[in-house]
């Protein structure tokens, strides 16, 4: 026991204490910023997603890698990571509004949501043809750092112990059964999280044949969590605004 203490001491609090407002690196490419009046410099070619639109100028981070490629003189990346959006037109930035501005508009509180899993959320997770990249990410959410488990968000092993779906991936053709299986198998009432840009929009492979969306036609997504990857503290905040606000 003496030992358990004196290491405690020395090591410190090793969660992250405020989540909310939780420091990240600078090299940590977020939320777009926008120079319309330098759009000539924008190049569309640049952009492996087709995520740049430089007439009028603007960046989707439902198709950005965020790769940095597309930096100019119009567009820049800042560090702000609380990205999430409750829908798929909020995540089209056109530079009309700030950081704090977006965080306030994208994702806008339900009471019906707040009152069944504020408590607590439990989700399930499917690959749905991802590179592990965002699903490595997701399982950082769950360390000791980050903590998920202290607002009550989990990760389950099974659809029917959970509340809802987090997809990754830009679903396959041969992931197409399997991930609508698991959604039946989530009770009501239940909700859908896309994560990362191949789950949004089919991120770099959205124009392969070997995709089957059809998914998102028969089961509209409440949650929208860009990034490739999404990094921990851009889920959990995104979670976080949408079963609290």
């Amino acid at each position: 026991m003496i030992d358990t203490i004196i290491q405690k001491y020395y090591q410190g609090k090793q969660y992250i204490a405020d989540i909310k407002n939780a420091p990240i690196k600078e090299q940590f490419r977020g939320y777009p910023i926008l120079n319309s009046e330098e759009k000539e410099s924008a190049d569309e070619n640049s952009c492996p997603t087709g995520a740049l639109i430089k007439n009028p100028l603007s960046v989707d981070m439902g198709k950005c890698t965020f790769c940095g490629n597309c930096q100019c003189k119009a567009i820049k990346f800042g560090s702000f990571y609380k990205l999430g959006s409750d829908s798929r037109e909020k995540l089209v930035i056109t530079g009309e509004l700030t950081e704090q501005e977006y965080e306030k508009t994208a994702i806008k509180s339900r009471k019906e949501i707040k009152k069944v899993f504020s408590k607590s959320l439990k989700l399930r997770q499917v690959s749905a043809g991802g590179c592990n990249g965002c699903e490595m990410e997701l399982n950082a959410c769950s360390n000791c750092n980050f903590d998920m488990g202290r607002f009550g968000i989990d990760f389950v092993a099974s659809p029917r112990h959970a509340d809802g779906l987090v997809i990754t991936g830009p679903i396959t053709k041969n992931m197409a059964f399997a991930l609508e299986d698991c959604y039946k198998s989530v009770p009501n009432p239940k909700i859908v999280i896309l994560t990362g840009a191949c789950a949004i929009s089919g991120g770099i492979f959205q124009k392969s044949d070997m995709l089957n969306r059809e998914f998102l036609e028969k089961y509209p997504a409440d949650l929208y969590i860009p990034g490739c990857p999404v990094h921990p503290l851009t889920f959990i905040n995104a979670v976080l605004s949408f079963i609290s606000n």
